[in-house]
């Protein structure tokens, strides 16, 4: 086994070693899985493997004494191990030169992302800049040995920081306190809060005044709101009922959720690749961002690919409302110029590439949309737009569009098809980008055709009732009904009613509504239809220029003439 791996072009990017009893055993690379032998794992390999590293502990994890790697244990219902992962740990230094701004002032960090993307190696490079390059007393509770290795003597990885282990899982958020009242350090380091009790140690050490630089499991900050164990980390969240004034101001509902208390945390990073991070810089208005349904505005920092001690880009992502002057006066002004940002106009969320599926998102965040995308291994091209005339469908949560009638409307009008999440979990979202994916890819045509013959129907109505005034009310005096339309486009054909100075009145019933011209001038405040007074106000606020409709409404400046 040793030499097939040895003898692998991928040597240095090996990410572990399965040994699992009866199969044959596996050497993982980012390239896919490479088998060692044709032989299959006996019980005697276990053994022999298992002879040659440390103890395992309660949490079945094992080390080799002064290294960084990890050995995890599979066991049966006797408790008999049966099974091996041998993880290969690195010290990757300057893994943390993205961050080393927020590193050097003082902020406190909380490193989010799935497993196997580098955290760990991230926290083990912070701890060592703080140690060695800004001379700070650093004391790193490590839980399973995975940040300092295993044995008493800490890996020269973390450089001249100090290290607490922690005997056992339960007891970590003591160990925590422990090391703030024995030690008196600057910087305590921690890898994987996952309970409410670490996550309450944590916020006790924050309320002291000491810098903190942790890690959690998840994917984005939207997680941790949404994590009951963890949500001390961000502030909690809470349950308030406002009031009536409250509540039409802010055009919501009477109840919300709002951050309880300040985050424990000053800074949020979300790990996205070993090459890739999301800087929230402030925690705080990320979390508010988030519970209020907004997009919450984030730094992009890569690697450059040639060079790992130089960073490519540094921009800013945010919501469209929000991006202006004083976000790039802001970029500009930060890290005197250490990173350059790139500038985010108003074309920011446009949709660019023709040939991609342009979505209009209501209610979910698009973090949540890329990783649903990720997670659901969608080739198609996708691109998200803040305009909704650009868009080829909407994704909306539920319990967001049913209070948004005029978002509806707009939609309706520019024969947008609507999808509906229930929640914003993951689980949702993957399903619901599966379905728009599959109907796109088959139906994508016969949504077009639609669309264009909605735009056909709207010329065609507002012709009809043109030519009608001009030709039949206006010249003789005479009313005219005209044919049966959809509710939208009666709103259409009354505003050019209007226009010319008359009146209408709607007849019938469904399905087969329509309306009459009168001949009469109508006044300023004089329509007695049964709905006169509603539809006004509706075309007022769907027609208006600046209408809350994320896009504007359908409008002829000019009917085309027909021929005689």
């Amino acid at each position: 086994m040793r030499r097939r791996v040895s003898e692998h072009p991928e040597l240095r990017d090996l990410i572990e070693v399965v040994m699992d009893m009866g199969r044959n055993p596996l050497a993982r690379f980012p390239s896919g899985d490479y088998i060692l032998s044709d032989h299959p794992i006996t019980m005697d390999d276990i053994q022999y493997a298992t002879s040659q590293v440390g103890d395992f502990a309660i949490d079945n994890r094992a080390g080799i004494s002064r290294t960084l790697h990890r050995i995890s244990a599979v066991r049966n219902r006797k408790g008999a191990i049966i099974g091996l992962t041998c993880r290969v740990g690195r010290a990757v230094s300057g893994s943390a030169n993205l961050l080393r701004d927020l590193v050097e002032a003082g902020a406190s960090l909380l490193l989010i992302g799935p497993p196997g993307v580098g955290k760990t190696t991230i926290i083990r490079d912070i701890a060592r800049m703080l140690a060695d390059d800004y001379q700070k007393r650093v004391m790193i509770v490590d839980t399973s040995n995975e940040i300092g290795g295993d044995g008493d003597i800490p890996h020269a990885g973390v450089g001249n920081a100090r290290r607490m282990q922690v005997p056992h899982n339960d007891m970590q958020h003591k160990v925590l306190i422990e090391a703030v009242e024995n030690h008196m350090p600057q910087v305590i380091v921690i890898d994987e809060i996952g309970t409410k009790l670490e996550a309450m140690a944590a916020r006790t050490i924050a309320q002291r005044g000491i810098q903190l630089v942790a890690t959690a499991h998840g994917v984005t900050i939207e997680n941790l709101v949404m994590n009951p164990a963890l949500e001390m980390l961000i502030g909690e969240v809470q349950s308030v009922t406002l009031g009536d004034e409250e509540a039409s101001r802010r055009g919501v509902q009477k109840t919300v959720l709002e951050r309880k208390g300040p985050s424990t945390f000053s800074c949020g990073v979300e790990i996205i690749s070993k090459t890739e991070l999301r800087v929230h810089r402030n925690l705080d208005a990320t979390v508010d961002a988030i519970l209020s349904g907004h997009y919450a505005k984030f730094e992009v920092r890569k690697i450059n690919q040639g060079s790992e001690d130089e960073v490519e880009q540094a921009s800013f992502i945010s919501d469209l409302s929000e991006i202006g002057e004083s976000v790039v006066e802001d970029g500009l002004q930060m890290n005197d110029g250490a990173f350059d940002y790139t500038e985010f106009g108003s074309e920011a969320n446009c949709c660019k590439d023709e040939d991609a599926l342009c979505i209009f998102l209501y209610g979910i965040s698009e973090a949540s949309m890329i990783q649903g995308i990720k997670q659901s291994n969608i080739d198609d091209s996708i691109e998200f737009t803040d305009n909704i005339s650009e868009a080829d469908v909407m994704l909306a949560l539920q319990s967001k569009l049913k209070k948004n009638s005029r978002l509806q409307a707009a939609a309706r009008s520019h024969g947008i098809p609507i999808y509906i999440a229930k929640t914003s979990s993951l689980a949702q979202l993957t399903k619901a980008i599966q379905a728009l994916i599959t109907d796109y890819a088959d139906d994508y045509d016969s949504f077009e055709t639609e669309a264009k013959a909605n735009e056909t129907e709207k010329i065609d109505a507002l012709e009809e009732a043109r030519i009608a005034i001009e030709q039949i009310v206006i010249p003789k005096g005479e009313p005219v009904e005209l044919l049966p339309r959809s509710s939208n486009i009666l709103l259409l054909q009354k505003d050019l009613i209007r226009k010319y100075k008359l009146k209408s009145e709607r007849v019938g019933c469904e399905p087969d509504v329509r309306l009459r011209i009168l001949p009469f001038p109508s006044t300023v405040n004089e329509d007695k239809d049964a709905s006169g007074a509603d539809d006004t106000g509706k075309i007022d606020e769907l027609y208006r220029p600046n209408a809350e409709t994320n896009g504007s409404a359908f409008t002829v400046d000019r009917l085309p003439l027909l021929p005689d």
